[in-house]
């Protein structure tokens, strides 16, 4: 099974950095440069075994990230310790500093545009020609990169039950999108980890995963998490009005309390 996909629906390395720090509510002057590595790393080597040809930029990072690591874990001298040394990560606060500053301006800009949209009624003229490509729309509701992270404690789970083989499927990820839209036609909603078992191969996997990013992107489905690391539940899109008030109403149900 051969898998050629665009990563610019990623945003880029400093997007999946700020994440981070926002998911784990971080001081973002001090940000705690190991456990953002480790974690950055994880999610990269999911990136990799999508498309190992587009994560060039996401690497150059994790390069930065795992040198200012080192240099924080590196005991220092009594000299060194008197003298004021420039803080290892201060390049990458910095960029990420400045990566904030457009991301909130863009989200400025985005919400006067949506204030605007309710004050002044569109003429017939300003509505686009040929319609709107579907796979070019970015992915809402549930952060794509809370569904890369949640794909990629299944891989870590996975490996850890079975010892990595070199197999191959060659299942087509149309395939997997039709078996996702027949069982969301019996059923309300699908856990997210529950479209993997055990003894799947790697291959397997990633193409589900491409699968679920695909119907999200096409508009058929869209997902929802009830709370911070909690399971992921996909809805399909025609159901999804009626079916989003029940999801903060089930707390007791299965997969509600995984952890990260």
């Amino acid at each position: 099974m051969r898998f050629r996909v665009q990563l610019d629906m990623f945003s880029g390395p400093l997007d999946l950095l700020w994440y981070l720090v926002r998911k784990h509510e971080l001081d973002i002057l001090d940000i705690p440069i190991a456990l953002v590595t480790d974690q950055y790393l994880e999610l990269i080597s999911v990136l990799e075994q999508i498309d190992v040809n587009a994560v060039g930029d996401f690497l150059e990072l994790a390069t930065r990230l795992m040198e200012a690591k080192s240099r924080l874990m590196l005991p220092r001298h009594e000299e060194e310790e008197e003298q004021q040394v420039e803080d290892p990560r201060h390049d990458i606060v910095e960029r990420l500093l400045e990566y904030k500053k457009y991301k909130d301006a863009a989200s400025m800009l985005e919400e006067r545009g949506r204030q605007w949209q309710q004050r002044f009624s569109r003429r017939v003229n300003d509505l686009p020609k040929g319609g709107v490509d579907p796979t070019e729309q970015p992915i809402q509701e549930v952060e794509l990169w809370d569904l890369v992270s949640a794909f990629a404690r299944v891989v870590r789970d996975n490996a850890a039950a079975h010892p990595s083989a070199i197999l191959y499927d060659e299942t087509s990820i149309e395939v997997y999108m039709d078996r996702i839209r027949d069982r969301l036609a019996h059923q309300p909603r699908l856990a997210f980890t529950s479209l993997f078992q055990t003894d799947m191969i790697r291959s397997q996997m990633v193409g589900i995963f491409l699968a679920i990013l695909e119907l999200i992107r096409h508009g058929q489905v869209k997902v929802c998490q009830e709370e911070l690391f909690g399971e992921i539940w996909i809805v399909a899109e025609t159901a999804s009005e009626q079916q989003s008030p029940a999801l903060h109403q089930e707390d007791d149900s299965p997969g509600s309390e995984e952890a990260a």
